[in-house]
């Protein structure tokens, strides 16, 4: 009986497969078939089998069941005589792990063997071990490497290699619109561009809309530093940026926001930032100097600001040149009754705001024509040029085309896709109304005083530099501007004549160089 415990030889066996997919197709099982076969053959008793599943090659850092097999063999290893595997790649796919782990084993007295592969401690056997070990690492390097290959490719061609942001997700390989997300968070982006909000103001609305961080699939309510990224990320300018790659590429996804409007989200961020408000929250209108940086001293350019003045009996309310250049102050309802009087002069007539109406209606639906003519063109001219990019990478990912020559030919065809992008991005016509803008005009261009005193302050502002971009200025003895922007002299400039013209010649659109103005 002593006997036959002497020449009784002990083993474990450890199993690693490198995904789930192989984990869900047995491949465990059969190396362990196979290990016990071989174990059998050779007279070993098997003590335990260790199991790693799904876990990557790479290191030995993330295996937490080969960390727990060697020290299994630490304190057993008056017992174990042996570590059976599959292959030898299966203990590493690096080949100094591998010499590592079998130099510890070798320390405690146990024998490395693989089930289908020469192993032992000859010379020999241990020269081959090191050259199978060192064919792993290189055949792990090579997919690695066209693995980074194919991310790149991936990338230059315009898809997306990373996690998508809030309102988008992967659908086939593809960044596409999450239609839960995607309307509420271009809303987020539109009340951004307010300048209205900051950015813990933000996060508040957007939980209340339902948005979330995962992080491992575990939820987290945002907060201002998640909104603050949120707003940073290209990608909703339909720009992919890598920390990888140094490149800045145009997707292949649908934008969110266009460019102008990201970088004036940056800006409006960035002032935040240096002054602990949001940018409009510094110009909070005052309801008793409602003109205050709007008009600007007719003396010296400077904006003009507000003040009381304490007479015998009560204050008055007054605007003064801010830069004390010497002019002299104005009263508050002067200024105000000056300006609802400039308005209400300079209100288009009935029949200039209708002949500009018809020019506008004839000129709208001849650029929808030709809008959507290009716009089919163009759609079909990037599904052609799409294939043409698949086929690129699939070749390249083959070996046929040098990564040289690869990018190049992606250059060309992404700057054909992005021409053709241009041109889809200019039917910006579909996303309005014409009816909406035609009884939006003619209720508030009938008398613009009247509707400056019925909007909000906000609004004010925007009207009074929609209509003189470069401000008004008080001459001291009234308001004056120096031109008024093109838009506005457009609708001025209005006659039935121009109408006419317009009509006979199909194509011709008023133009206030033409004639000289009327106001």
């Amino acid at each position: 009986m002593f006997e036959d415990s002497l020449q009784t030889k002990k083993a474990v066996i450890y199993l690693r497969v490198s995904s789930e997919e192989q984990v869900e197709n047995f491949s465990l099982d059969t190396q362990e078939e196979i290990c016990r076969r071989e174990a059998q053959r050779r007279q070993y008793e098997i003590l335990e089998v260790f199991r790693e599943e799904g876990r990557s090659a790479k290191n030995i850092t993330g295996r937490p069941v080969l960390i727990k097999l060697l020290e299994f063999c630490r304190k057993n290893q008056r017992t174990v005589n042996a570590v059976f595997v599959y292959r030898l790649d299966r203990l590493s796919g690096q080949t100094v792990d591998y010499l590592a782990i079998r130099k510890r084993l070798t320390e405690y007295g146990i024998t490395l063997i693989s089930a289908t592969e020469p192993t032992g401690n000859s010379p020999t056997e241990k020269l081959i071990e090191t050259m199978l070990a060192g064919f792993a690492q290189m055949d792990n390097d090579v997919r690695s490497e066209r693995s980074r290959n194919g991310l790149r490719a991936r990338f230059l061609s315009g898809l997306c290699i990373a996690k998508v942001p809030i309102g988008y997700q992967i659908k086939e390989g593809f960044a596409v619109k999450d239609e839960a997300t995607f309307d509420k968070m271009k809303k987020a982006w539109d009340l951004m561009l307010t300048g209205t909000k900051s950015l813990s103001e933000m996060a508040e609305i957007m939980n209340g809309w339902g948005h979330r961080k995962f992080v491992f699939n575990k939820e987290y309510k945002l907060r201002g530093q998640t909104v603050d990224r949120l707003f940073r990320n290209k990608f909703y300018a339909g720009i992919l940026t890598s920390s990888t790659y140094p490149e800045e590429i145009r997707g292949r996804h649908t934008p969110m926001v266009t460019e102008e409007q990201f970088y004036r989200v940056q800006a409006i961020i960035d002032a935040r930032n240096r002054s602990g408000t949001a940018p409009a929250k510094r110009l909070k209108d005052n309801p008793d100097f409602p003109l205050r940086g709007t008009i600007k001293c007719g003396r010296c350019g400077g904006n003009l600001s507000g003040g009381w003045s304490k007479g015998r009996s009560k204050k008055y309310a007054y605007y003064i040149c801010k830069n004390r250049c010497g002019a002299p102050s104005i009263k508050v309802q002067v200024l105000n009754d000056s300006l609802i009087s400039f308005l209400h002069d300079i209100s288009p007539t009935k029949q200039q705001l209708e002949v500009f109406i018809m020019v506008l209606k004839m000129r709208f639906n001849q650029n929808i024509t030709l809008l959507r003519t290009k716009r089919e063109r163009a759609e079909q001219e990037i599904e052609e040029q799409d294939k043409l990019l698949q086929t690129l990478i699939e070749k390249n990912l083959k070996g046929t085309y040098a990564d040289d020559e690869f990018i190049k030919q992606i250059i060309i065809i992404k700057n054909k896709i992005e021409a053709m992008k241009e041109v889809l991005n200019a039917s910006l016509f579909d996303k309005y109304s014409l009816d909406d803008i035609v009884i939006f005009m003619r209720a508030k261009f009938k008398d613009l005083g009247k509707t400056y005193l019925d909007a909000e302050p906000g609004v004010r502002r925007v009207l009074l530099g929609s209509i003189c971009p470069d401000g008004l200025s008080w001459r001291y003895d009234g308001l004056s501007n120096r031109e008024f922007s093109p838009q506005f002299q457009t609708i001025l400039d209005s006659k039935n004549e121009d109408f006419a013209l317009s009509t006979a010649e199909g194509s011709r659109t008023p133009d206030s160089r033409d004639e000289n103005p009327v106001s």
